[in-house]
């Protein structure tokens, strides 16, 4: 598994991954949230999106935010936040999120991070116990609803 930076070329098959990812989640084929995943263009032009690529095919997609970026959420001023970290249903379990956050990690360390911040959706379980096996710990304090019936639950990680 290869974990690059996304190349033009990558954003529409990155977004169709991050929609499969996400869709089980999704209210309908009208929630708003589908085109703002799939819209990759964006947040690689106003962030940083990384890829997980095996035998040239995007299986795995995040989108680190760095400071000033207009794409970090609840990340204080020394820490990193990622967002949208999405594995292809087929591909999920192979270790490409845990890959992808881990590199999250590191771009945060070389920002001059002493941590890092995300928001999950609750009924995202499956992405939580990845995030405690990499040593992040609930923030109930910093949860928040970003619109109304969508609550997302906060994590955070010091290095």
């Amino acid at each position: 598994m290869e974990l690059r930076r996304i190349r033009p070329d990558e954003h529409e098959a990155a977004g169709d991954v991050c929609v499969a990812a996400y869709d089980p989640l999704l209210t309908g084929a009208e929630d708003d949230y589908r085109e703002r995943l799939h819209d990759v263009a964006t947040r690689d032009a106003q962030a940083e999106v990384w890829v997980a690529v095996v035998e040239e095919r995007v299986v795995g997609v995040v989108t680190y935010c760095p400071p000033g970026s207009p794409w970090r959420e609840i990340g204080r001023q020394d820490e990193g936040e990622f967002r949208m970290l999405a594995v292809d249903p087929a591909a999920q379990g192979t270790g490409a999120g845990t890959a992808l956050a881990r590199l999250c990690e590191e771009r945060a360390r070389e920002d001059g991070a002493a941590g890092m911040a995300l928001s999950s959706l609750a009924t995202m379980a499956t992405a939580h116990r990845v995030y405690v096996r990499l040593g992040y710990s609930r923030e109930p304090a910093r949860d928040w609803s970003p619109v109304p019936g969508v609550d997302l639950l906060a994590f955070s990680k010091t290095f």
